[in-house]
């Protein structure tokens, strides 16, 4: 289950999840373990962006915590005015929220996503 969710996210974002570096969006899963919360889990991913990459609209079963690694990432989340972070900055993405993220800046960008989700749910929802 989690080859096909992590293959899900890969088509969703446009990118492929392999460790090529050539690769526009390259996405690496980290961690994923159950929690105290029934029927949730945790997953950290690191997301590589080359420049001018866009993440585009999708939505998680549950909260996202995105932290900028390197690299300069604008964030549009629905309903709200669009942010764009620098290394070292932070931002909350309330579960279900459409959103999407671009390297904005002229070199690779990188976050690392940690989210809180619902068990054996799509990590990435395509937003339609």
């Amino acid at each position: 289950m989690k080859m096909i969710q992590a293959m899900a996210l890969a088509l969703a974002i446009g990118g492929a999840a392999t460790a090529h570096a050539e690769q526009p969006l390259q996405r690496t899963d980290l961690v994923s373990s159950d929690i105290d919360v029934p029927g949730h889990e945790a997953v950290q991913v690191r997301v590589d962006f080359a420049p001018g990459v866009l993440a585009p609209n999708h939505s998680h079963p549950g909260e996202e915590i995105a932290y900028v690694l390197e690299g300069t990432l604008e964030y549009k989340l629905d309903g709200r005015e669009p942010v764009t972070l620098q290394a070292g900055q932070s931002l909350f993405i309330p579960s279900g929220v459409v959103h999407s993220a671009k390297n904005v800046g002229s070199g690779k960008a990188s976050e690392l996503a940690t989210y809180i989700v619902r068990k054996d749910e799509a990590l990435v929802v395509p937003a339609k």
